[in-house]
């Protein structure tokens, strides 16, 4: 939800207390100077928020690292070799085990024709692990539907900030749903996703050989009963993810021919599709980042733990209708020097 209704007196895991029937808006925001190195130290006062273009009063606020819920998507389709699985495993690992706080939980899913939910909310990394390395790649690529099956999962996690990482080397070739219902969806959620996608027009730095692509080979088995709210989407049938919980049959059926809906951003190449990623990412106040092999994942998930610690908290009442309008935010800093990445908005419902 795009608000949250906090009871008289509670309290919560970073300390805020609320009055009665209050609805608030949460924002995480990232501030940086020019030169893109993160802006510590700054105060509520620092702050400018605007919803609708009206100016909000500031209620809630923390500069402190908070605990985030994390669940990481790992593209496991057929243009994944193993040189590049080795390496994506590895920075997993490093991600997961030196640059996270303890108190962060997980969840981990693979994902190529179909979403498995291979390790549900844990704070044990060596589980996390075990995870990852049972992953293995074959089939195409059902990116978007991946992100929307992982959505509700991530808003159920115990912490205030939630995030979705997902690690792609590849564009969308076998989503059900579209961006735009992707993008709606993440508009209804208070998730910041970020993306990590690998460019696969450069050559393998491994092999020194153009990517590999793999003829798809037979769907495996689904989500183990991960949950999903009823009617959000339509249902996916035939090679799309199928979570828990959903009417209708779906368990892997022929569809008579029927492809999958992969709405405007498609196209048919085993590149990167950067356009795409950032229409996902950036409404949600995380972003999308392009690395050129494998082996710079370690220093773009350094930087990704480096923001997830230095991020500000930011919390106003919401004096709308819950109408189901979108409502835009905009928030920025006195400093004009300094560039502020926050959630562009939400939905009031």
């Amino acid at each position: 939800m795009a608000a949250t209704a906090v009871s008289l007196a509670a309290q919560s895991q970073e300390g805020f207390k609320f009055k009665s029937g209050v609805e608030l808006v949460n924002v995480n925001a990232t501030v940086s100077d020019p030169n893109g190195r993160f802006v510590p130290g700054l105060t509520k006062d620092d702050f400018i928020v605007y919803d609708d273009g009206r100016q909000q009063e500031i209620t809630q606020f923390s500069n402190e690292r908070v605990p985030v819920s994390l669940g990481i998507l790992l593209d496991t389709s057929g243009s994944m070799t193993p040189d590049k699985m080795s390496s994506a495993r590895a920075a997993i690992d490093r991600f997961i085990n030196q640059l996270l706080d303890p108190d962060d939980e997980l969840f981990f899913v693979d994902f190529n024709n179909r979403s498995h939910l291979d390790q549900a909310w844990t704070t044990d990394r060596r589980a996390i692990k075990r995870a990852v390395d049972r992953a293995e790649a074959n089939g195409g690529t059902a990116l978007y539907d991946a992100i929307a099956n992982a959505l509700p999962i991530a808003a159920s996690g115990k912490h205030q900030k939630k995030a979705l990482l997902v690690i792609t080397d590849g564009n969308d070739t076998d989503s059900y749903i579209g961006v735009s219902e992707l993008r709606q969806a993440i508009r209804e959620s208070e998730v910041l996703v970020y993306a990590l996608g690998v460019d696969g027009t450069v050559q393998d730095r491994f092999t020194n050989q153009p990517p590999i692509i793999r003829t798809p080979l037979p769907i495996p088995l689904p989500f183990p009963g991960a949950g999903r709210p009823r009617g959000r989407f339509p249902q996916i049938i035939g090679g799309g993810p199928i979570i828990g919980g959903g009417s209708g049959g779906g368990s892997g059926g022929g569809t008579g021919g029927r492809r999958p809906r992969t709405g405007g951003w498609t196209n048919n190449s085993e590149r990167v599709n950067a356009d795409a990623l950032r229409a996902i990412t950036d409404d949600t106040g995380g972003r999308t980042e392009i690395v050129r092999g494998f082996g710079d994942l370690d220093a773009a998930t350094t930087h990704l733990a480096d923001e997830l610690s230095k991020q500000y908290y930011l919390g106003y009442a919401s004096a709308g209708e819950k109408n189901g309008r979108w409502h835009s935010i905009r928030v920025e800093v006195k400093d004009h020097r300094y560039t502020v990445r926050a959630r562009k908005g939400y939905v009031a419902s």
